[in-house]
């Protein structure tokens, strides 16, 4: 009677379309499920994510779940999770991807997942990290630990997304740190991000961990834009 009344009052809407969720239906609606721009780059070596490194670093694999467009379904997603605090998306598209990268056969296996950090303040401004619950996901269902403490943003840097190529790449390679033990050593970490857009975060996380003795690098990010 008390959950009938809080949807009366307070509906649970999807988080794609605003459509109202059925009873069966969490998150998102039936529709948009199976509207979801998926990019399939989990099972072509040689995807746009991968291309975005050529001549920059080593990376194992990379791919993006999703792809993101200008007010687009996984724009209000990626939006509703990063700033409405609906961290719950981040569960279900982890959960999600973590079913298709069960079957990938990878000559290194990963060894953990390592969320691309907020720095405290920013965390402290917004309450939690939205990558974190995609992350956390991805770990469980790959069954290999969530790492949230060995990669470290030293500098709080206003939102990158209004910024070109080269005024990215030029301010965000002093960022990133790392803390790690002699356990992180010979490890495959696999970043995590929510929107791919070029590279050059992923690209300076990497080279951070990369001070870690034997360290392998890939990465995987909630959406890429296209």
């Amino acid at each position: 009677m008390i959950n009938y009344i809080i949807n009366l009052f307070f509906p649970k809407v999807c988080n794609g379309c605003r459509a109202l969720l059925l009873q069966n239906e969490t998150v998102f609606c039936t529709i948009c499920r199976h509207e979801m721009p998926l990019t399939y780059y989990h099972l072509d070596s040689k995807n746009e994510a991968v291309k975005k490194f050529y001549g920059k670093i080593d990376i194992q694999f990379a791919s993006a779940f999703l792809y993101f467009n200008k007010k687009g379904m996984v724009q209000e997603l990626i939006h509703n999770l990063k700033y409405k605090g609906h961290q719950e998306i981040g569960t279900v598209l982890g959960n999600w991807y973590a079913e298709d990268l069960k079957d990938l056969q990878l000559e290194i296996p990963f060894d953990a997942v390592i969320p691309v950090p907020l720095h405290k303040r920013k965390f402290k401004e917004r309450g939690y990290n939205q990558v974190t619950t995609f992350g956390q996901a991805l770990a469980s269902g790959l069954d290999i630990p969530f790492e949230e403490n060995v990669l470290i943003r030293k500098l709080y840097t206003k939102t990158q997304s209004k910024k070109n190529l080269l005024g990215r790449s030029e301010n965000i390679g002093s960022i990133f740190d790392v803390t790690f033990e002699e356990i992180h050593h010979n490890k495959h970490f696999l970043i995590v991000d929510d929107v791919f857009t070029t590279g050059a975060t992923i690209e300076a996380c990497a080279r951070a961990l990369l001070k870690i003795p034997g360290a392998k690098i890939s990465m995987i990010c909630m959406a890429m834009a296209h």
